[in-house]
Formats: structure tokens, C-alpha cells, sequence
């Protein structure tokens, strides 16, 4: 994951949004504000967390309304308090207000997901286990969520299905076992990609051991099952746990001798970061 946002990797999303919230135009701004109208606007925060998604607002503006001009006070990974401005727009007082809704609904996804993770990485309290995100983002959005997880300390996981093998319990079920899943990938790809495999007992965690899976992912096991598993594995291979995680269980696992933790509710159950648009009087 790149750490920048590139617009041609998110201008198909912001045509999506500004077709959405806009299609044939403003019509509250365009009946008020004639079209010489200029303005001048804060984006303010109104909670303390990681502020994440200036490029979008940047990105936004510009194919709303080049003359419109976006500052920035803040920058991505910043923390910020409450009431601090964290963005100055200007320009033509339509365009402003018409990309205002679009622009803060970029910010407050992106920056509620970078709060939570900086959050989850200060309870693990181990540099040695690093928290990843997962598949489980909104539909168009994955680029910018995984940006905003890596913003808040995280890790990007595999960005898709093309760049990382992970052998779950659908693909274990359809081939028969873990070996002979793991011994087709192989046939086919050699060591081109890493193989992960989730195992959800002791006797399949045993059997990705035997075949030699560079990571083995232990899922929704219970804290004694965990720590026989880890017993089971340390050292010969790398290992994740996973499976509804939350900062409650997280405090319970954190001393594990485990080297990641899968979160997905980083990015499939997000609480928008709190922050409004004000126009100067």
C-alpha cells in the first residue's frame, strides 16, 4: 500500500460521489449565492483522534471546482485535539458548499478508521506483534481503507486475492485437507507466493506444520486452544490470530508469543471520526 493517495486511483470513487450527492447541481447553493460568490471555510475537528484523508478533499475540489483552493493545516497521521482546523477552503462560495458533504464523508470514514487502529496498537503494548487489516472493507473503498489503517500503525494484509495465497476453511473443505491445498498451490506457483493457512484445531494446526505453511492462522479459537497451538508452532513458522477482535480480547492475547492480530472491524464496522465545514461570517 502506497503512502500516498494517487488520484487516478481514486478519481473513478469521487466521480461516483459527486454524481451521487450532486448529479444536475446544488440547487439550494445555486438559488442563494450568485456565481461570483467567493467564501472562505475550516474544516474543524470536533473529537481528538489521527487525522487521515486530506488528499480526498484535495482530489474532490479539484474536480468539482479548479478555482477552488484547499489548504492544509493538519497532515495525515497528525494528532489533533478537538476544535482544531484542520483544512482552509476558499473559492466560489457554490463550489465550496457543493463539495462540502463529499469531502467530509472521505474525512470522517477515513480518519475514524486510522483513530481506531492508532487506539488498537496502543493496547498491544508489544512491538513484536503487529496488528493487520483484512478483506473486509466497503465495496470501492478498499484503497482507502487500507491507507487509513496503515495512517493508524497498521499493517496492510493482502490487498486482494491476487498477491497473497491464504487457504481458508471453504478451500480445506473443497480440496479434501490443508496438504493437498497447500500441495496444488505449490504445484502451481512454486514459492511465487506466500501460503497461509487457517486452521481452527489442533489437528489441522498440526497439519500445516507438516506442510510447511509460511504463516498459519489460528481462527476464532479460545484462549487455551490459542496457547496450545502457539506451543505447537513457535518458531517453526509465523503465526496470526483471527476472529471477531475486539480491544477486550486483545488485552487477553497481547502476551502471546504470536506475531499478528487480524482485525476486521478495523475497516467493516467504522465510527466516523466527528468534524464539520465553517464558513467565516
Amino acid at each position: 500500500m502506497s503512502d500516498t493517495i494517487q488520484r487516478a486511483d481514486v478519481e473513478t470513487l469521487i466521480r461516483l460521489s459527486i454524481s451521487e450527492d450532486i448529479a444536475g447541481g446544488d440547487i439550494t447553493s445555486q438559488a442563494i449565492f450568485k456565481p461570483e460568490a467567493a467564501s472562505r471555510a475550516a474544516i474543524l475537528s470536533k473529537q481528538e483522534g489521527v487525522f487521515c484523508g486530506s488528499d480526498m478533499v484535495r482530489y474532490v475540489y479539484e474536480m468539482i471546482d479548479s478555482r477552488v483552493s484547499v489548504s492544509q493545516k493538519a497532515h495525515d497521521g497528525d494528532m489533533i485535539g478537538k476544535k482544531e482546523t484542520l483544512m482552509t477552503i476558499s473559492g466560489p462560495t457554490v463550489s465550496v458548499l457543493s463539495g462540502e458533504r463529499i469531502a467530509l464523508n472521505f474525512i470522517q470514514r477515513m480518519s475514524g478508521i486510522a483513530t481506531r487502529t492508532f487506539h488498537v496498537v496502543s493496547l498491544l503494548k508489544n512491538r513484536n506483534i503487529k496488528l493487520l487489516d483484512t478483506r473486509k472493507t466497503l465495496p470501492g473503498f478498499r484503497a482507502l481503507d487500507k491507507y487509513a489503517v496503515k495512517t493508524g500503525g497498521g499493517i496492510n494484509h493482502r490487498m486482494g486475492l491476487y498477491d497473497m495465497v491464504m487457504i481458508k476453511d471453504n478451500h480445506i473443505r473443497a480440496a479434501g485437507s490443508i496438504t493437498r491445498a497447500v500441495t496444488m498451490v505449490r504445484e502451481r506457483y512454486g514459492t511465487r507466493y506466500l501460503i497461509e493457512v487457517e486452521a481452527a484445531d489442533q489437528n489441522e494446526v498440526q497439519e500445516a506444520i507438516a506442510i510447511g505453511a509460511d504463516i498459519i492462522m489460528l481462527d476464532n479459537m479460545d484462549i487455551p486452544a490459542m496457547k496450545a497451538a502457539v506451543e505447537l508452532i513457535r518458531k517453526k513458522t509465523k503465526i496470526e490470530v483471527s476472529g471477531n477482535m475486539d480491544e477486550e480480547k486483545i488485552k487477553k492475547i497481547r502476551n502471546l508469543d504470536i506475531d499478528y492480530i487480524s482485525m476486521g472491524s478495523l475497516t467493516h464496522s467504522v465510527t466516523a471520526f466527528d468534524c464539520s465545514m465553517e464558513f467565516d461570517a
